[in-house]
């Protein structure tokens, strides 16, 4: 459930960096500074995606769904 939770969390963290990135756009901020914000947010979706997977893999090695595993990483793969 921990785990759950930071990742809510983080999915949360990056809903605010949107939210931020709007405003910034409507307010007709820098466009490098708008840029710099989108990019942050982009690195903190893969983080929380190498997470997921990372998290994913685990469970499945332990509960032997090598198969599910297989499936969810051709599926993002392709």
């Amino acid at each position: 459930m921990e785990e759950k939770d930071a990742i809510v969390s983080q999915l949360n963290r990056i809903n605010g960096q949107l939210v931020g990135v709007t405003k910034m756009y409507s307010d007709e901020r820098a466009c490098i500074d708008v840029v710099h914000q989108i990019l942050a947010v982009r690195n903190s979706l893969g983080r929380v995606a190498r997470e997921l997977l990372t998290s994913e893999a685990s469970r499945c090695t332990k509960e032997q769904k090598l198969a599910d595993f297989d499936a969810i990483l051709k599926e993002l793969l392709r």
